[in-house]
């Protein structure tokens, strides 16, 4: 709960309004994501980075509890894939996603953008999806991939100096092309207008993923809204994205959590 916390406020928020029992398989899959994402600040070169991934990989795939002995993370999480029979399958797509992190290669294309959004943020809610009501999460699993895709471009757009700092580029070779830009030119910011054009079509794909899962969100049964509430956030982020702000205080993240945790979406 600690970790989730500090390192990821608006699902640490989210999983509140989960059922208490279901909370610590919530937050397990949160605090593994939070750990995984954190790898490329803790180390020097990817080859470390690429070992730490499998470590995660040897751990999950032995389905024992006994293979994270002595690290309390991967004990609470292989409670919780065992507890709920959650996919083993769909973490070892997430980890084998997350090894463009720990390197400088531009994305390749917009297919290739979705395809990491989908393996990681999309695959993070249909898990938790999984946790919260195993019988319904199946037939929600597309409204999830466009909630994961929205979310996850919303964040890496939010990251974006981050990015540049460390030389690396999540926005596609496709849409810097159609922007007049190259990688490199984007991630030095060599031209703001054309790097605005860039970020402009980032947020539009965001929204194009966005509308396509509201449009089907009223379906949600109420079990399965914790897992997509971080969601509810993701407008205002945009939003703030395009009037090259940032931030959200807590308060009014708890607003717009309550409100959709409430009524649900409309």
């Amino acid at each position: 709960m600690d970790t989730v916390r500090v390192a990821d406020r608006d699902r640490y928020l989210a999983a509140l309004y989960a059922p208490e029992d279901k909370r610590p398989a919530l937050l397990a899959l949160y605090a593994f994501n939070a750990e995984i994402a954190a790898i490329r600040d803790r180390v020097s070169e990817p080859m470390p980075g690429e070992i730490r991934l499998q470590w995660w990989r040897d751990v999950i795939a032995s389905g024992s509890r006994e293979a994270g002995a002595g690290h309390p993370l991967a004990s609470a999480l292989m409670a919780a894939i065992e507890s709920y029979r959650l996919p083993v399958a769909a973490f070892d797509n997430y980890l084998e996603a997350r090894i463009f992190d720990l390197y400088d290669d531009p994305m390749p294309s917009r297919t290739d953008l979705e395809g990491y959004c989908g393996e990681t943020a999309s695959a993070l809610i249909q898990l938790a999806s999984l946790v919260l009501d195993a019988d319904g999460a199946p037939k929600h699993a597309e409204l999830a991939g466009h909630a994961g895709c929205a979310q996850a471009i919303a964040g890496l757009l939010r990251l974006l100096p981050m990015h540049r700092a460390r030389g690396q580029c999540y926005v596609p070779r496709d849409i810097l092309a159609a922007a007049g830009l190259t990688p490199e030119e984007f991630v030095a910011g060599i031209d703001d207008q054309r790097s605005t054009v860039a970020v402009q079509a980032m947020i539009a794909l965001a929204r194009e993923h966005l509308r396509a899962f509201e449009r089907g969100a009223k379906a949600l049964p109420q079990s399965l809204r914790p897992a997509f509430l971080p969601i509810a956030l993701t407008p205002a982020y945009l939003d703030r994205v395009e009037r090259g702000k940032d931030g959200m205080s807590v308060l009014r993240k708890h607003f717009a959590m309550v409100a959709t945790a409430s009524r649900g979406w409309r």
